[in-house]
């Protein structure tokens, strides 16, 4: 099985509908732009968000079996994928991408 390197690209947030729908939270989202995480197949990174996880797990899991060219060629890297997670009101862009090994 391989590695899937979980990079953090894009962070949003959208106040308007923070305001008009969601209750008060303390805390929503610790990930920062940037951020790596290294997946080893069904396996959730230490410090990576639960809910995030459930949203991108499928396709972490597919690459670390070898997956590639989802949805017909749609990523530039057939052995990568652009996943956000379902957070409607602070959505977190991911790039995950199957690690070759070396050698």
């Amino acid at each position: 099985m391989k590695k899937v390197r979980i990079t953090v690209m894009k962070m949003a947030c959208y106040e308007d509908l923070i305001e008009k729908y969601e209750n008060p939270i303390t805390h929503a989202c610790a990930m920062q732009v940037g951020q790596e995480f290294t997946a080893n197949g069904w396996q959730r990174p230490e410090g990576f968000c639960e809910s995030a996880w459930e949203s991108i797990s499928a396709f972490v899991m597919a690459l670390a079996h070898g997956g590639e060219n989802f949805y017909d060629g749609w990523m530039k890297n057939k052995k990568s994928a652009m996943i956000s997670c379902n957070d409607g009101f602070r959505p977190v862009s991911f790039l995950l991408e199957t690690i070759e090994k070396e050698g």
